[in-house]
């Protein structure tokens, strides 16, 4: 065996049984509240990274996805999956880049069935969920909190799915009208929509007192599809090498920027960076839920209430997918890291040293946006390249502008959702509104399904074990 076929993933706080591939994928949340993580990164030579410039996207998708899987998938398997993840993607790219300025690009992350970032990862999920369940005779029930684009993506890749139950939490009137639509229209009987009557937040912590409650979870073989999940972050790491392999030489120092609110996204080019390729920044954005900002910026993670904004999916003060930031960054000591989760969830803040600021601020900077400047960027971009984009894209753009540290490295903007998933802002920013793509232009003719909720833990459990279908525990 290889090493990378003994790969197993480990928990941040340390307290987890060590796990294997398929158990990570089907366990979602580590058992003492920790992400799991590999116990090492699979690392590619330049050579290797070289080479995927002659791939396809799915090719590049099984190549950088194999080592993680340590191996639990068979690679003739793996390979059908990831061929079959993007068969429903419009266009051979997959993810394409269009030029904006001078050695600047915008890659656009919503060719996908839902028209976000999210189904890239969420696609793969989908079907190697289905693999791995029918391959054991088993089912899980899919708990999951999204703002906005998480949980169209999961819906869609889980629909109609006999070995899986899922159960989609959002907060109520905090969605676009399109990100409702998407969730709700959809009638497989597997699927469940539950609107919250609170934030983003409320919906995460849900969830994850949800994992915590063992008994609960057990009974009802709980699974997630959140970033939370290490499958998500593995699959979200290709289109950074993609991006990479339509540069001249993909070895050569790249710079990506990323609007994000719960750190999955950029996590996933951290990750990309830890696996060789050659990232030189990091740049996050971030809208008035700044917490990320102001963390880059003083050391100090800090929530503060949410404030609804015309960028709702970064509408965020919880940002999950940071732990698995600070266990690198301390070195893997998980009882850092437990101790540091303790004091958040206790008192709502912590604050790292510097030597451990110097190393975050080495690869990452961020910058904040008002609704204002979410809607200049937006101008801007279309009167220069007459480009529509939405207002978390738009983000990634003035964030990437705002703090590129060297103008001579190639700078990737990622743009995470189509125009048309917030058409009334695009319109008031760029006077043109967005179409929908034909396919979902009868979008709102559907009749939706969904139950509205209080934010209440126990009510929320009971609808979820009254609503399951016999055999899912």
């Amino acid at each position: 065996m290889t090493e990378s076929e003994l790969l197993k993933y480990v928990s941040t706080r340390g307290e987890a049984p060590v796990l294997n591939f398929e158990d990570v994928l089907l366990c979602g949340l580590a058992r003492d509240g920790g992400l799991y993580v590999p116990e090492f990164w699979p690392t590619f030579s330049k050579g290797d990274i070289a080479a995927f410039k002659n791939l396809s996207y799915p090719e590049t998708a099984f190549r950088l996805i194999r080592p993680f899987t340590g191996g639990c998938i068979a690679d003739d398997d793996l390979a059908t999956l990831t061929h079959d993840t993007y068969e429903s993607f419009e266009g051979q790219d997959i993810a394409p880049l269009k030029q904006l300025g001078a050695g600047e690009w915008l890659m656009e992350l919503f060719h996908g069935p839902t028209l976000a970032f999210k189904d890239y990862p969420m696609q793969f999920m989908g079907r190697i969920f289905d693999h791995v369940l029918s391959r054991r005779g088993e089912r899980v029930t899919i708990v999951g909190a999204t703002s906005g684009d998480t949980g169209s993506a999961a819906i869609e890749a889980c629909r109609g799915r006999d070995a899986i139950e899922i159960f989609i939490l959002h907060p109520q009137d905090r969605v676009s009208e399109v990100q409702r639509y998407q969730m709700t229209t959809v009638h497989d009987s597997n699927v469940h929509n539950i609107a919250v009557k609170g934030t983003f937040d409320d919906c995460q912590n849900t969830v994850k007192a949800m994992f915590n409650d063992h008994d609960f979870r057990d009974k009802c073989n709980l699974s997630a599809v959140n970033s939370i999940n290490w499958a998500r972050a593995v699959a979200q790491t290709v289109y950074y090498f993609r991006a990479a392999t339509k540069m001249d030489n993909p070895c050569d120092p790249i710079s990506f920027s990323v609007p994000t609110g719960n750190f999955g996204n950029v996590f996933a080019g951290y990750g990309a960076k830890r696996m060789g390729l050659n990232i030189e920044q990091l740049i996050i954005g971030s809208n008035s839920n700044d917490i990320l900002t102001r963390f880059f910026e003083n050391g100090c993670m800090e929530m503060t209430g949410v404030n609804p904004t015309i960028s709702p999916s970064m509408d965020i003060q919880i940002s999950s997918n940071f732990e698995r930031l600070l266990f690198e960054l301390y070195g893997r000591d998980s009882s850092i890291v437990r101790d540091m989760m303790k004091e958040f969830r206790e008192t709502g803040s912590y604050t790292v040293d510097q030597k451990v600021m110097d190393q975050a601020n080495a690869l990452f900077t961020a910058a904040r946006f008002s609704d204002q400047e979410i809607r200049d960027t937006i101008n801007l971009v279309f009167k220069e390249n007459n480009e529509l984009i939405d207002p978390h894209s738009a983000i990634g753009v003035a964030a990437g502008r705002a703090r590129r540290r060297n103008p001579d490295t190639p700078l990737i903007e990622l743009a995470t959702a189509h125009p048309a998933k917030f058409p009334k802002t695009v319109e008031q920013a760029s006077g043109k509104w967005p179409s929908l793509p034909d396919r979902l232009s009868d979008l709102f003719e559907r009749e939706e399904r969904v139950t509205v909720m209080d934010n209440d833990l126990a009510q929320i459990q009971e609808f979820v074990l009254a609503h399951r279908t016999d055999g899912a525990a």
